[in-house]
């Protein structure tokens, strides 16, 4: 066993890198280790994010790295990329290899190509209760030995080992396995290392990647060699796989299936299953073709009480007309008009446009409460291992728009906060995908406060008027996404994913996950509230507000069949979607909606262009002329879908 030795790195923490799989937990772990301050940014030259945070441990400081999730260290997509490339390109103190217990032969997959790069490795298995209570059992201290590294178990939803994974930090180890492979492979490996120059990770490894054929390093080849070098190389290549029927990358990746499996064998035991059966019967019942629609159906109930009656309705109401009503604007009306004598000044803070009396009160005492409970709605269903169930319940209908399940994953978390949901279309597989998610969010997704104040002014209507608003926004993400897919070249992806077991939420779990979304909502959110009734309060007080109503009164009023005031929200749902909805309830308990308008207007500003933030993002992630592109689409067809249901309810005569 060799002990790592590190030297301090100069002006920097020495670096800590945590790789994994996806889905094995490795952002809990990330989150124990640092605390839940962290940066993020994007990895120079990628839209993938990489987050960073510091750790203090006996006194001294390290700053952790939390890489994209891998299956494979021979990069097949960006994300893969960018965390081989971090391999290559940084020299840690120690690499936490996190995993999940339940899968020993993936894990090992991924700590043998570690193990041939020569990197100091702690390998990390986590979800061990979870490993326990299928009757898996890996004998950590045979382990061990045969990879030579430190192996601690944690969990991580509990907390438990983590101090032992903090321990470990200070003594990583290089493994000691070594793969072999076809003599013929092994001999070019040996003549590929004798040309390669020296890096942070193994020659052996690298020439490995050559082999397989990895067009990815070519970007780390071309800048630490001469091009008749890399030629040679790819000579050497060529000759390799042409003694080979098979390639040569399926033959390394064979050998290394078979050593995994091997040490498999070895240190994991099968016993019969822990603890009540329920749970495994409820998980499968949830994934049932037929089964599985009362299940959903009951989830999206509780989903709908929790969000829209309780907190759209009770907290709403308590925030909106008891805290804010009652005490806050009259006592901010009281001080304002003391401290400052000037009218321009007392408008701009609570006027009719005013800062305090619209900014903040919508942000807070109406957006706040639907935002936070459905971020509990959505943290207990993350937790509990509903979501990837969900992914296969909707693979069918995403099959009609060119997805598969796992754009669900996105499109629910969209329910949340579009902008959020935007950022992890990148864990769809193909461009296409991530392109028809990215428009189908934009589109017909509204974001958890928006869907509140939906919900909200729906539930005193009618059942019908929910079913009309559903429908016509459910047909039209599939009309939609179809199109989309007609129109956008490109293959489909293969529909993989992992499914956890199903278990009881952690309540520490929801509330840290809560907690740190709110906190997002009130940096991120906020401040765009603010800007929208700076926006509105200066269209106001230039009389640009009037000519924008008159201009845009044949679409709204003769059209839609809404009062000319209601522009006002739709100017509000491009800078805020959910500020949008929330003037339409402003108008609606004024009396200045019918049931009818308010089906309508609700319909036509769920369909309406993304807002700032998430276009924003479509842009950070799309590029600027796919966002435009997306938004001159969006904005006619949201007021040409709004204006056919309004004809139509009317000439059907729907009553509410």
């Amino acid at each position: 066993m060799h002990e790592h030795r590190t030297k301090k790195i100069k002006g920097q923490y020495e670096r800590v890198i945590l790789i994994g799989n996806p889905n094995v937990g490795k952002s809990a772990i990330f989150g124990l280790l640092t605390g839940k301050y962290a940066t993020v940014s994007n990895y120079p030259g990628t839209t993938v994010e990489v987050s960073y945070g510091n750790m203090s441990l006996d006194g001294k400081r390290f700053l952790i790295v939390d890489t994209p999730g891998v299956n494979n260290l021979i990069p097949m997509s960006e994300d893969e990329r960018v965390t081989r490339d971090i391999l290559l390109t940084e020299k840690p103190v120690a690499i936490v290899q996190v995993s999940d217990a339940k899968n020993l032969k993936r894990t090992l997959m991924l700590t043998l190509q570690l193990g041939e790069m020569g990197v100091p490795l702690i390998l990390n298995l986590n979800m061990k209760d979870e490993a326990r209570d299928r009757g898996l059992t890996i004998d950590t201290k045979k382990l061990e030995e045969i990879l030579g590294i430190r192996t601690i178990t944690t969990i991580a939803t509990q907390r438990k080992g983590i101090n032992n994974l903090k321990e470990a930090i200070h003594g990583p180890r290089i493994p000691i396995t070594k793969i072999g492979y076809d003599p013929l492979i092994e001999s070019q490996i040996e003549v590929i290392t004798a040309l390669l120059p020296e890096a942070n990770i193994s020659r052996r490894s690298i020439a490995l990647m050559i082999l397989s054929g990895d067009e990815s390093l070519k970007d780390w080849l071309n800048t630490n060699m001469s091009a008749e070098e890399i030629k040679n190389l790819e000579e050497i290549k060529d000759s390799t796989q042409a003694r080979f029927s098979t390639p040569v990358s399926y033959l390394i990746n064979e050998a290394r299936i078979k050593a995994a499996e091997g040490i498999g064998k070895r240190v994991l035991k099968r016993s019969h299953p822990k603890g009540s059966n329920l749970a495994p019967f409820i998980g499968r019942m949830s994934m049932h073709p037929l089964w599985g629609i009362p299940i959903l159906i009951l989830v999206l109930y509780g989903i709908y009480q929790f969000v829209g009656i309780f907190g759209a309705g009770t907290l709403v109401n308590l925030m909106e007309k008891a805290v804010f009503g009652k005490y806050l604007n009259p006592w901010a009306v009281k001080i304002v008009n003391a401290l400052l004598p000037v009218t321009f000044l007392q408008e701009l803070l609570t006027g009719e446009y005013g800062i305090i009396s619209m900014a903040i009160t919508y942000a807070i005492g109406i957006i706040l409460p639907i935002t936070t409970t459905f971020f509990i709605a959505f943290a207990i269903l993350e937790d509990s291992g509903y979501l990837p169930r969900l992914a296969i319940m909707a693979n069918r209908i995403f099959k009609v728009m060119g997805l598969n399940g796992k754009a669900v994953l996105p499109m629910v978390l969209g329910l949340g906060c579009d902008t959020m949901a935007t950022m992890t279309t990148r864990i769809l597989e193909t461009k296409r995908e991530r392109i028809i998610t990215t428009f189908l969010l934009a589109l017909a997704v509204p974001c958890s406060a928006q869907l509140g104040v939906i919900l909200g002014m729906l539930a005193p209507i009618s059942g019908k008027a929910t079913l009309i608003w559903a429908g016509s926004v459910f047909a039209t993400v599939l009309l939609a996404g179809f199109l989309a897919s007609k129109v956008i070249p490109g293959d489909k992806a293969e529909f993989f994913l992992e499914i956890p077991p199903i278990r009881l939420p952690q309540t520490m779990n929801v509330i840290v996950k809560t907690i740190g979304r709110v906190e997002w909502y009130l940096k991120e959110a906020v401040p765009l509230f603010i800007l929208g009734t700076l926006f509105l309060f200066f269209l106001n007080k230039l009389n640009i507000l009037i000519y924008i109503e008159r201009f845009a009164s044949p679409i709204v009023v003769e059209f839609l069949g809404l009062p000319a005031k209601a522009t006002e929200s739709f100017i509000l749902g491009f800078l805020r979607r959910d500020y949008g909805a929330a003037g339409l309830l402003a108008l609606s308990e004024g009396g200045m909606l019918t049931p009818l308008q308010v089906v309508v207007s609700l319909v036509t500003i769920t369909l309406f262009v993304p807002c700032l933030a998430n276009f924003f993002m479509i842009i950070k992630e799309r590029g600027m002329r796919v966002a435009l592109l997306m938004a001159g689409i969006i904005f006619p067809f949201a007021f040409l879908v709004g204006g056919v249901l309004n004809f139509a309810l009317r000439a059907l005569e729907i009553q509410f």
